[in-house]
């Protein structure tokens, strides 16, 4: 399952660069203390993506430790990502993300 979220991961951040939506310089320490759920009172959504959720998923699999599991973004990015180029594509990934790391795959 490593494996998998990792190609996952990889083509998430594919999709970001491509889309502009990659932001290139390190994201302020301060946006990354928020405890509101997706960060969302500190950063854009995508800057969650990247700062928090990839960087957390990778550091996990490189750690061979256990995966998240039952969680859902992709609800999340249809509403802060829709109007943003390529949202469909990063939907796409999230929601295949989420079905794999979900309860029906135990």
């Amino acid at each position: 399952m490593h494996q998998q979220t990792h190609a996952y991961i990889v083509r998430l951040t594919s999709l970001l660069q491509q889309h502009k939506l990659w932001q290139t310089s390190p994201i302020s320490p301060c946006a990354l203390q928020s405890n509101v759920p997706f960060c969302h009172d500190t950063m854009a959504f995508e800057q969650w993506l990247q700062f928090v959720f990839i960087e957390k998923i990778q550091y996990i699999i490189d750690q061979k430790q256990p995966l998240p599991r039952n969680f859902a973004i992709a609800p999340m990015a249809q509403m802060m990502l829709a109007n943003q180029p390529g949202s469909a594509d990063i939907i796409d990934v999230l929601n295949q993300l989420d079905t794999l790391l979900g309860d029906e795959n135990d």
